[in-house]
């Protein structure tokens, strides 16, 4: 592993980087930031370990070079290489890392798989601009007596990355969810859609202001928002595959069981969203998993796409620099 500090960030001096990400950061090229907590805390296995190798293959295949983050026994490390990727699929003492609780996880020397909002901050810090998940977090049912609203909405708002995901998780408040991205500045972009999607369903009934067609207009509408001096991520939201969706009515249902278990049962405060997850997923059955491995395969690809697009534009943009002096 390399350790270079690629642009003068002190935190990115903080972080370990492979040598295949160190290389092409430093040449200008394509890289797409991939979260691991999909792998520790997502998928059973082994379809953690097999997901999260099929994605990096998805980026490659687009010409970009894959840099899945994770912590590392106390050190954040930009581009796992296959023997960690394998202990944080099947180690059980891999920490769920938030910004919250990133620096006592480095402090103590742990391993980690970071979520949405700490692979936003270690990737923004590595200097990436890419990067893709499954669905972002947002405000979650009850919000308002409860204030449990995700890390991510907040991560979304101060680093700016393109972020491709299938939407919000299902489970959450949408709606809410869409209110609070617009207030926080952040823009929202239905990929090939004008509506939101909801994770492993296509259709939310949520209408969407701005839609992209190809990677090309993704770039375009993202520098135009950085170049006018907004500095929050934008998100770009894709259907999960049409033949692998499982129809909202039916995720609506699932829910509303699993929310009315966690009141009968007592569920409170931080176990209440993986106890929602769980019983959602054990009600859909196996396709809950499928839908979620080809969505996350689906947005390694399309990100990989824009991240070559985007650097492409950086190339552009320096030739044309460099013309004029």
């Amino acid at each position: 592993m390399t350790e270079p500090n690629l642009h003068g960030n002190a935190s990115g001096a903080h972080c370990s980087f492979s040598p295949a990400v160190a290389r092409t950061l430093k040449s200008g090229g394509a890289v797409v930031a991939l979260e691991s907590t999909v792998i520790a805390h997502g998928l059973p296995a082994p379809h953690n370990l097999e997901t999260a190798l099929g994605c990096e293959e998805e980026v490659r295949g687009s010409g970009a070079e894959p840099a899945t983050i994770g912590v590392v026994a106390g050190r954040p490390v930009i581009g796992l290489e296959n023997e960690q990727l394998d202990a944080i699929a099947n180690r059980k003492d891999v920490a769920k890392v938030s910004l919250s609780n990133l620096g006592q996880v480095v402090a103590s020397r742990r391993w980690g798989a970071t979520t949405v909002a700490a692979t936003l901050h270690l990737a923004h810090s590595a200097g990436i601009r890419v990067f893709a998940t499954g669905g972002i977090g947002g405000v979650h049912r009850g919000a308002a007596q409860s204030f449990d609203i995700s890390a991510d909405l907040a991560a979304l708002a101060r680093y700016p990355l393109i972020v491709v995901c299938a939407g919000a998780k299902a489970i959450l408040d949408l709606q809410k969810t869409v209110e609070a991205l617009e207030t926080l500045g952040v823009p929202l972009i239905g990929y090939r859609t004008d509506e939101l999607p909801a994770f492993y369903s296509r259709q939310s009934g949520l209408k969407l202001d701005d839609r992209a067609d190809r990677p090309e207009d993704v770039v375009a509408l993202a520098l135009a928002h950085w170049q006018l001096g907004c500095t929050s991520a934008v998100v770009v939201a894709q259907p999960a595959p049409v033949e692998f969706e499982v129809p909202a009515g039916e995720i609506r249902s699932a829910i509303e069981l699993a929310v009315d278990a966690a009141g009968l049962l007592g569920v409170t405060g931080k176990q209440v969203t993986p106890f929602l997850l769980n019983s959602v997923s054990e009600s859909i059955g196996w396709r809950a998993v499928e839908a979620n491995i080809a969505l996350l395969r689906q947005n390694a690809r399309l990100a990989g796409r824009i991240a070559i697009s985007l650097a492409r534009d950086g190339a552009r943009d320096g030739a044309r620099d460099g013309g004029d002096r």
